[in-house]
């Protein structure tokens, strides 16, 4: 299994002999605004550069897009994906949207999904707290499972709760991705996961090596890679959670 981390939370993933990619945001440098009520409203998204060409990134078997918020599948993705590729979504509403987009093969992903003989799981996922679930809307993450594979999760944009803690206790994943970078508004607290959800999700899966991905990457961000290191460090967990820069690669 390779797992790169490109930016934001999109990932390549290899796995079984087949290549996915994950939540493709494909725009240049600043071409969108800032999300409002929010920090840094100085810049533009994405802060930083993709790290590889396009091309690269869009020769892939399958495309799994988590939730269609703008950073998790943007207009440029939208534009040069090929319209037969394989794409995968979390229920119908969002096959609608793809569709609409020109895609022809997509599926809405279930508990028993199958691709190439790869078990692709659907679970839930909170996309924050209280209130600010009414303008998140839904999300979801993936488990991958194979034979000839470690058990790969990948949590997608939630926070932690019971329903990832679930997930951990009936799937015992070996490989966990989860998006960190406390990205937050103004008011409403975290979207996604900050550190000490983080070390809630090491906690419940301690043998598990832990990847944090969807970091400084748009403007709404409040925790940085600096900063959850120390943390790691301090904690003395820094042997199983990784903080990758974009374009970094694991083999597992």
């Amino acid at each position: 299994m390779k797992i790169q981390q490109i930016r934001n939370a999109t990932l390549v993933i290899e796995y079984a002999g087949n290549k996915f990619l994950i939540d493709p945001l494909l725009a240049n440098e600043g071409v969108y605004p800032p999300y409002p009520n929010s920090l840094r409203q100085d810049q533009n998204n994405p802060l930083v550069e993709l790290p590889t060409s396009i091309d690269k990134l869009i020769h892939v078997d399958a495309v799994i897009v988590t939730h269609l918020h703008l950073d998790h599948f943007d207009g440029v993705a939208k534009e040069v994906l090929p319209k037969d590729l394989k794409m995968f979504v979390q229920n119908e509403e969002d096959a609608n949207e793809v569709k609409k987009a020109g895609f022809s093969n997509v599926e809405v992903l279930q508990e028993d999904t199958v691709f190439e003989g790869i078990q692709l799981i659907k679970t839930k996922g909170q996309h924050g707290r209280g209130e600010i679930l009414k303008l998140t809307g839904q999300v979801c993450g993936v488990v991958f499972n194979h034979p000839n594979e470690k058990k790969l999760y990948i949590a997608g944009d939630t926070v932690w709760y019971d329903g990832v803690q679930e997930v951990l206790l009936k799937n015992h994943p070996e490989i966990i991705v989860v998006n960190g970078g406390d990205n937050q508004f103004l008011e409403g607290g975290s979207l996604i996961m900050g550190k000490d959800d983080i070390y809630e999700v090491y906690k419940t899966a301690p043998n598990a090596k832990i990847i944090v991905s969807h970091m400084e990457a748009v403007n709404h961000w409040t925790l940085s890679r600096t900063d959850l290191k120390s943390f790691i460090n301090e904690k003395g967990i820094a042997a199983q959670v990784f903080v990758p820069e974009d374009g970094e690669e694991y083999t597992f």
